[in-house]
């Protein structure tokens, strides 16, 4: 039976910038950091157990602005704070918090041009 997510590709263009912009910005584990080839593997996990894997693109997705390009929704308990923890960090929010018909959110930007919503997390 399916139990959840367990991991989410997103496209980075320069890996190592992302590995530091995930584990010493974010705060995420490293799970694996291997290379294969030319290749490199790349898994960072975020503390509710989900792992991105950090794969290298060209470019982010196109997406109109202050929109996600991205399909991953990242939560927190709370949105304010969480914006405002992570703002003191140096992530960039292109929309800072603000109140939608789904609820509260921002959305946060990596070092890489990719857009993620920030929610409170639900249920």
């Amino acid at each position: 039976m399916l139990r959840g997510i367990a991991k989410v590709r997103i496209g980075v263009r320069d890996q190592e910038r992302a590995r530091t912009f995930w584990v010493t910005t974010i705060g995420c584990d490293v799970v694996q950091d291997e290379t294969y080839g030319d290749e490199r593997w790349l898994e960072v996990r975020l503390p509710d157990g989900v792992v991105l894997i950090l794969e290298r693109a060209d470019q982010p997705a196109d997406a109109p602005p202050g929109q996600p390009n991205t399909p991953v929704f990242l939560a927190c308990d709370d949105v304010d704070a969480t914006w405002r923890e992570l703002a003191a960090r140096g992530v960039a929010f292109p929309q800072e918090p603000v109140d939608m018909p789904f609820g509260r959110w921002a959305l946060l930007t990596d070092t890489e041009g990719n857009h993620f919503p920030l929610v409170a997390r639900t249920g």
